[in-house]
Formats: structure tokens, C-alpha cells, sequence
């Protein structure tokens, strides 16, 4: 296809920040979008030139038109709006994290499978250059023997409505945890054999701050911090036994050194085409569904099922429960 016609549902942030990825963008363009009253969509189509505004989410599904439907309504209602996608038969980018929960996640990637529909998650850092570029100078050999990675992702959003409520999926694992879980297994892998937590619950129930010790089958070791009580740095480490590479935000990889004996010998910078770092996952969308995929190699379903389970696990063990559980 020459354009790639994408439908948004939901007209929250997420999706600004989608709508400004591909405006400049020739291969794909935000066709329609669709939010609960026609007022809001069509708000949001004038602020951002677009040529359909849909007051329901199933004109949009129902729109001959769109190729590809992106999902960008709360972690919680993920579900129920994918499986509309899929019933109608769109194919669907999933925004992160990909559903409520894990068995959510399989019933919508069996839906997806019977249909023969593309569907993947938006975990954005997956399909980004620069994540790439970090996994391949980790196998260079630059920094020796990798066997310890650090990631930590706080912002400051101890009274934001959807981290508070149960209802909205709230808490801080599914919005920030989910980047560093990502972060760990893109470049050390999923033999985890030992995993130790430690969880700040807020006045709601919801996980507030949050530390992910894990240990791999190979000796290997990940720390992982996420949370919404504090700001932090944000950054990423992979130390080994010669040098370590530092990512300077694991949510939004833009510069990446690496140093050998403490001496900095590479910097690397974020592509000077990138819009805002959205546009990739677009793309890659446009790339399987040309090509027939069911799955993208940058987030395969397995994948994204695993981390969905790995976060039941930590959920369960914290007591944070959800009304969809």
C-alpha cells in the first residue's frame, strides 16, 4: 500500500502524541479519530488537520477506509476496544501495556490468530533504531561479557486520577514498569530463574513505587526501579566485564554511550529524521501487514504474553488487584 490509513481510538494524550508522529509522514497518515462524544473527536481532528472525526468507536471500526486501528484508550478498555477492532476486522496496534491482563491478552491474540488479523503491542521503545543499536553493540563484544543491566523509570504522578484508580489499571507496572521489564528482556533474555520485589502500595491499593531484582539461568542480573513518586534519571545500564553501555532513557532511547575501562568511546545520537520516536511502530505495522505477517519480529505475541504474565505474577505478589482480575 502507499499510505498506510490508521484509525485512532481514543483521543487522549497518547494519541496527540501519535498524531504529530505521522503528520509529517508520507507512507502513513491518522485518517480518522474516534472518542466517546463527536465533540471531543472532531476537536481533535481540526487540531490536527485530520479528515474524519467519529463520535463512536464503531463508525471507526466500520470505516472501509482504515488499514490499521491503533488502540490508544486506557490500559483498562484495552480489551473490549480491540476486540471490536478484531471483530470487524482490523488489524490493531495495542498501545503498551497491552491489556488489563494476562489472560485478556491471550483471548485477543486467539481472536486475532482465528481472524488471521496482524496485531501488535505499542511498547514503543521495541521498534525504535537506537534499542536496536544498543542490542547490537552488546553482542559486539565492546563491553566484554554483558552480566548486569540496571533500568529505572519514575515520574512524579502520585494524584493522577488513572494511577489511582483500580479501575483504570492503576498504579505504576503497567504504565513505567512495563518499560524496564521490557528494557531486561530485550537484551538479557527470559531465563529468569529467581525474581525478588519489593512494592510501595498507595492509599488506593494501587503499586506506587517498585524494585525487581532479577536472576538469569547464566549468572546474569537485572535491577529494575519503576514508580510515580519521585523523578529520576530515567537511564538504562549494561555493565560487563570490559566497559558498560548507558541508555539515557529506557522510555524514550535518544542517546547511547558506551564506555570501556570508565573511558567514554562511542556516542551514538537518535536519528536525525525521527519525529518523536512514535512513527516507528507505525511503520513497522506498514512493513508485516505488505508483507502478510500475523506478528511483528520487534514484539512477537509470545513476548507480549509473557511480560502480561510476569506482570500477574508481580501484581499477585503484591496484593495489587484489579476489578477485571
Amino acid at each position: 500500500m502507499e499510505t498506510l490509513n490508521v484509525g485512532i481510538i481514543g483521543a487522549g494524550w497518547i494519541a496527540e502524541k501519535m498524531a504529530e508522529a505521522l503528520a509529517p509522514l508520507k507512507e502513513a497518515r491518522v485518517l480518522a479519530i474516534a472518542s466517546r462524544t463527536l465533540e471531543k473527536a472532531q476537536a481533535f481532528a481540526d487540531k490536527y488537520n485530520l479528515p474524519k472525526a467519529y463520535g463512536s468507536y464503531e463508525e471507526l471500526v466500520n470505516d472501509p477506509e482504515i488499514n490499521l486501528v491503533y488502540i490508544a484508550t486506557p490500559h483498562s478498555h484495552h480489551y473490549p476496544h480491540t476486540k471490536l477492532a478484531l471483530e470487524h476486522g482490523k488489524p490493531c496496534l495495542v498501545e503498551k501495556a497491552f491489556t488489563a491482563n494476562a489472560r485478556e491478552a491471550e483471548e485477543l491474540l486467539n481472536l486475532a490468530k482465528e481472524k488471521g488479523l496482524f496485531i501488535t503491542e505499542a511498547i514503543w521503545t521495541r521498534y525504535m533504531p537506537l534499542s536496536h543499536k544498543v542490542k547490537e553493540l552488546m553482542e559486539s563484544g565492546i563491553i566484554g561479557e554483558p552480566r548486569v543491566l540496571t533500568a529505572t523509570l519514575c515520574y512524579m504522578m502520585e494524584f493522577k486520577e488513572r494511577i489511582l484508580r483500580p479501575e483504570l489499571c492503576g498504579g505504576g507496572l503497567l504504565d513505567l514498569g512495563v518499560y524496564v521489564l521490557n528494557f531486561a528482556r530485550m537484551y538479557f533474555g527470559t531465563d529468569i530463574v529467581k525474581t525478588v520485589t519489593n512494592c510501595h502500595l498507595g492509599t488506593t491499593g494501587m503499586d506506587m513505587m517498585e524494585a525487581i531484582s532479577l536472576s538469569y539461568a547464566d549468572g546474569k542480573m537485572a535491577n529494575l526501579q519503576a514508580g510515580c513518586l519521585t523523578l529520576n534519571d530515567r537511564q538504562g545500564i549494561i555493565s560487563g566485564t570490559d566497559g558498560y553501555i548507558r541508555v539515557d532513557n529506557v522510555n524514550c532511547p535518544e542517546l547511547i554511550e558506551v564506555y570501556r575501562n570508565y573511558e567514554l568511546v562511542e556516542r551514538i545520537e537518535r536519528p536525525a529524521d525521527m519525529v518523536n520516536g512514535y512513527e516507528y511502530q507505525v511503520l513497522e505495522c506498514k512493513r508485516c501487514l505488505e508483507e502478510g505477517l500475523l506478528e511483528s519480529p520487534y514484539m512477537p505475541h509470545a513476548e507480549t504474553l509473557s511480560i502480561m504474565k510476569q506482570m500477574d505474577a508481580l501484581r499477585k505478589e503484591w496484593g495489587v488487584v484489579y476489578p477485571m482480575d
